[in-house]
């Protein structure tokens, strides 16, 4: 049975319920390979009728109640379709990780930690991450977290096993060309049943998917340029429902159409018909290029420090120090490096001018973060662009830190930012290079400010191998798979 919460009026304080962010689980798949821990899941079955109703609800019985029919019934079980069921089933859950004394991560409250040490005494976090009923445990003994939240819940054909899929992705170990052993995360099954979904509705018009699509989009196309027809209300909603499939096959890895799927979002608000044609065209991409996925690698790669100037920053930003948050569990586990490769393809926009910012984040050789993203001023010089970018950069690396340290996680020395841009390399990194443009100053000082306290460090990298270059511009197909393949599979 399902309730009609839409016709209750509910306080926000009790219908908000959070779920566990993606990039946590890339980082905790990532941390589990480093410190050699399992990974279990499970799935509670039924889940919001596990937990008490927290609202006033009452019901007159249907005929489907027999002899009580017409009887006035207070719903005392969180029912699917009631706003509060949620957080209902959700506060239960932590009830029960609570009693099993888990905590949450301030970072993240649906990631769990708990200390623990190995039979060798190596220290670490034991971590729980919840999407809703969803829940995974990371720990050298993840069994026994398991069976204490089995001992509350009824789990789905009482399965406890190694996770295959989590948030629609696929999840797999693999063995990397060093003979590294990780997790892997797949979108190839639900990428599949995107496409059958679109051919499906497409074949009811006698049409069919494009085919020869060797890149995302087609050749020289540019969706600002576009002057089909507008589309109508029925085809407004068909285009904004296929861009959300394309945002949710991005996050879960397919990070080969991050761009492309960036750039047809803009248009969410008043497509016209040709733009429809090209997100069919992604879907034809999709098909005919099924596989590619990511791996989080635990391995720290080679980075010569060479490549990174040290300088004194004293008299400009005196003792400028990384906040440290104070309330941060003391890291346990092996340590982390954290690099960033960054980007802007200025006044990329042909009718508006504005810039689009690529941002690509790893954890050792794992990718976490991935950004593209059209700029919100238009700039006047490619130094302004790629400024701004970096500024971007700089907020999210440090978001990812503050999350690392809440996690327990330690992390080994600044962040190594790499931009192919050789002005801003050095108006942010060398304390003598002085600003041009006052229109700048947020971006220079904020920049400048992060490695002054040794949040960052910054290297000037050829742009052919800059990999955020693929989330900032259309590249032919050579070009596109020769980046790609450096970091996914």
């Amino acid at each position: 049975m399902v309730a009609g919460g839409h016709t209750t009026e509910t306080p926000a304080a009790i219908t908000y319920s959070s779920v566990v962010s993606r990039d946590s689980v890339r980082i905790a798949l990532t941390v589990a390979m480093l410190n050699n821990l399992k990974v279990l899941s499970c799935n509670i079955q039924n889940a919001y009728l596990t937990a008490k109703c927290q609202e006033k609800i009452w019901t007159r019985a249907g005929p489907e109640f027999g002899s009580n029919r017409g009887k006035i019934m207070l719903v005392v079980r969180a029912l699917y379709g009631l706003k509060s069921s949620g957080a209902a089933f959700r506060a239960l859950l932590a009830e029960t990780l609570y009693d099993i004394g888990y905590t949450p991560s301030k970072a993240n409250p649906d990631v769990w930690l708990r200390p623990a040490v190995k039979h060798n005494g190596f220290q670490y976090y034991e971590m729980v991450l919840c999407y809703v009923d969803d829940v995974l445990s990371i720990s050298s003994e993840s069994m026994k977290t398991m069976k204490g939240i089995q001992g509350k819940f009824k789990l789905k054909d009482g399965k406890i096993v190694k996770p295959e899929t989590y948030l629609g992705s696929g999840l797999e170990k693999m063995t990397t060309g060093n003979g590294t052993e990780c997790w892997t995360m797949s979108s190839e099954k639900y990428c599949k049943a995107a496409v059958a979904n679109v051919e499906i509705k497409l074949a009811s018009h006698n049409r069919q998917l494009p085919t020869k699509c060797v890149t995302p989009l087609r050749a020289g196309y540019r969706p600002e340029l576009e002057t089909s027809a507008e589309l109508k209300a029925d085809g407004i909603q068909y285009y904004q429902e296929l861009v959300g499939v394309l945002r949710w096959a991005v996050e879960i890895g397919r990070v080969d159409i991050l761009l492309e799927t960036s750039l047809m979002s803009t248009h969410l608000a008043l497509p016209r018909a040709g733009h429809l044609e090209q997100v069919l065209h992604i879907f034809g991409y999709l098909k005919q290029h099924p596989k590619r996925k990511i791996a989080f690698d635990p391995d720290h790669p080679q980075v010569d420090e060479q490549r990174f100037k040290k300088h004194d920053w004293f008299d400009f930003y005196r003792d400028i120090k990384e906040a440290i948050p104070g309330d941060m569990p003391p890291p346990k586990g092996n340590s982390v490096s954290t690099h960033c490769f960054v980007d802007a393809n200025h006044a990329s926009n042909t009718v508006t001018r504005h810039s689009q910012t690529g941002i690509l984040i790893f954890i050792n050789r794992a990718p976490i973060i991935w950004h593209s993203k059209r700029q919100n001023t238009v700039e006047a010089s490619t130094f302004g662009s790629k400024i701004v970018a970096m500024k971007n950069a700089v907020e999210l690396i440090e978001a990812l830190r503050y999350k690392l340290r809440m996690f327990g996680v330690p992390i080994e020395g600044p962040t190594n930012i790499f931009c192919d841009n050789e002005a801003v390399t050095r108006n942010c990194s060398d304390p003598v290079s002085t600003l041009k443009k006052k229109h700048h100053s947020i971006s220079y000082h904020r920049n400048r400010e992060a490695v002054a306290a040794g949040t960052c460090q910054i290297a000037k990298e050829d742009t052919k191998t800059n990999l955020s270059d693929l989330f900032t511009k259309t590249l032919p197909r050579a070009r596109r798979e020769e980046l790609l393949d450096k970091f996914t599979y």
